[in-house]
């Protein structure tokens, strides 16, 4: 199915949408807690487009919900998504200097205060499901279901084993099926979590659930074999961080244990799928379809 959707400006719509949710809910910094919220701020408001909480509410508008009651959830997601990259960069995990062009938050604020600035954001984004609730936002029983899925997801049956494992292959000969449980639960869970949630507040179907985390699944591993491809032929400007780091590590990647033309073909196969995952919905999930499509052509 076809969409004349402008995936630009549908991105550029729920960014904003997002970026006033996620100022709303940080912590004013007036007291002695100040270096710790400005820590947070930087790294949540570095750029980007937003993928995980846009997919949050695009997966609530495909089953008919709105968007504004996804907010929490999506508000949620980049947080602890944010979370994650401050950690994966720090000495002992990745290592990184660079994060779309700004120096990582280590590099800004030490190690301490970096792990601190995670930490906050982790739990600030754990408590945004509960507080709609308590306030009369969103249903409890919704709430609760979609943090459920969402702290799945971070935990050690998604991100947190996805980066175990990850570490754990540097420098050594893996083969394409812990590529993809490294993919699948790194990256992957956390996408799939996002869609998920967000139809979980729109009161999905249980074979539309069932459907959009077929999407998810796919639409992660897809995401993250990209990243692979352009971390050995795409441009670090654009990047906003040095290409060719992966193999330096000796990283378990795509490109690495089945080759570049495998790995384009791979993440081609993937977005298919994903879409295929989507037979059945109507116009509501032209966003993700598109979304499907820009991942496999994205530079960055």
């Amino acid at each position: 199915m076809k969409t004349d959707l402008d995936l630009e400006v549908y991105l550029e719509e729920k960014r904003l949408l997002v970026d006033r949710a996620l100022e709303e809910a940080l912590p004013p910094t007036e007291d002695l807690s100040r270096p710790v919220v400005e820590a947070m701020r930087y790294s949540l408001f570095t750029g980007g487009k937003r993928l995980r909480p846009v997919l949050c509410l695009a997966g609530a508008e495909a089953v008919g919900g709105s968007a504004e009651a996804a907010l929490p959830a999506a508000v949620a997601l980049e947080m602890i998504h944010t979370y994650s990259l401050i950690h994966d960069d720090l000495p002992a995990m990745d290592d990184d200097d660079f994060r779309r062009g700004r120096p990582t938050s280590h590099k800004v604020f030490g190690e301490a205060l970096a792990i601190l600035a995670g930490d906050g954001l982790l739990t600030l984004g754990l408590a945004q499901l509960p507080r709609a609730a308590t306030t009369g936002r969103l249903d409890p029983l919704l709430a609760a279901a979609a943090l459920e899925v969402i702290a799945r997801a971070a935990g050690h049956q998604g991100m947190v084993a996805g980066q175990a494992v990850d570490i754990g292959s540097e420098g050594r000969e893996v083969g394409e099926e812990v590529v993809d449980f490294i993919h699948s639960h790194k990256t992957g869970a956390l996408i799939t979590a996002a869609v998920t949630s967000g139809a979980i507040i729109g009161r999905a179907s249980v074979d539309q659930l069932r459907r959009l985390e077929e999407y998810g699944r796919r639409l992660g591993l897809a995401f993250q074999i990209v990243d692979d491809i352009l971390g050995v032929e795409g441009d670090a400007g654009t990047l906003g961080k040095p290409v060719g780091a992966d193999q330096l590590r000796g990283k378990a990647t795509y490109p690495r244990v089945a080759g570049l033309d495998r790995a384009k073909e791979k993440a081609k196969a993937m977005t298919v799928e994903a879409r295929l995952a989507l037979e059945g919905f109507g116009p509501a999930a032209d966003p993700l379809r598109a979304i499907a499509e820009y991942v496999i052509v994205r530079k960055k």
